[in-house]
């Protein structure tokens, strides 16, 4: 059970976020436990993340503010181990460097810069740039299935609904192309055929011609020769 000072804390903190969002970051309590709050960062333009949408959960201890919170990231992003707490500076793993003075806005501001960064700690992971924009890519997608994520972002739910309807419009429009092309490609193919069996036909009938033309030719010269024969023998007798 959380102490009376740590929920009026984040209350006071969720009012002040409402208020004054923080570039890049979105950030709300659980419904149903003040202590576990969700967070979204959006990538940063000029980096692999861009374009990337990373949830993540603060778990906040029932001494907050006196003592630090647990991070962790549930997107998988090639930067952090995903449901593993990342090692800051302003996480439990740390809390002798811990300031009561930081807030939700502070800690997600110092998690965001540092995910820029490539340094190690405990809870982060070493990929390429390629691989960190193929999850960035991916991270609304992955992220919309997850019904926590649905619940507390729906904002995020309606951006990625939108962009699959755009990509179907978009498709839509595209594949009526090759179905034209595949046409008039049948269409020729038909063409040719028929006029392959036009040719075909031709040839048939002009041999059929020729044959109905030596037939009666051979048989004129054969009676000729018989008849000349015939008019032959009188002359050829004594």
């Amino acid at each position: 059970m959380a102490d009376k000072s740590c929920i009026k804390r984040l209350q006071k903190e969720y009012r002040a976020l409402c208020k004054e969002p923080v570039s890049h970051i979105v950030a709300r309590p659980s419904p149903s436990d003040i202590l576990e709050w969700h967070y979204v960062l959006e990538g940063s333009e000029g980096t692999p993340f861009a374009g990337g949408y990373y949830h993540g959960k603060i778990k906040f201890p029932p001494e907050y503010p006196y003592k630090p919170p647990g991070i962790s990231m549930i997107t998988p992003n090639g930067r952090f181990m995903t449901q593993k707490k990342i090692c800051l500076s302003m996480s439990d793993f740390h809390p002798e460097s811990w300031n009561p003075m930081w807030s939700v806005s502070s800690i997600l501001t110092g998690l965001l810069s540092f995910m820029m960064d490539n340094s190690p700690t405990t809870g982060s992971v070493n990929t390429t740039a390629a691989e960190k924009e193929r999850l960035a890519k991916a991270s609304l997608a992955f992220n919309c299935k997850n019904p926590t994520f649905r619940k507390l972002f729906p904002e995020y739910v309606e951006n990625f609904n939108q962009q699959q309807q755009s990509e179907q419009l978009v498709a839509e429009q595209v594949s009526p192309k090759p179905s034209v092309e595949g046409e008039a490609r049948k269409l020729i193919e038909k063409v040719k055929s028929m006029e392959g069996n036009i040719n075909k036909a031709a040839d048939g009938d002009h041999m059929k011609r020729n044959r109905k033309q030596s037939f009666p030719t051979w048989l004129m010269l054969l009676l000729f020769s018989i008849f000349g024969v015939l008019m032959a023998l009188p002359l050829l007798q004594p």
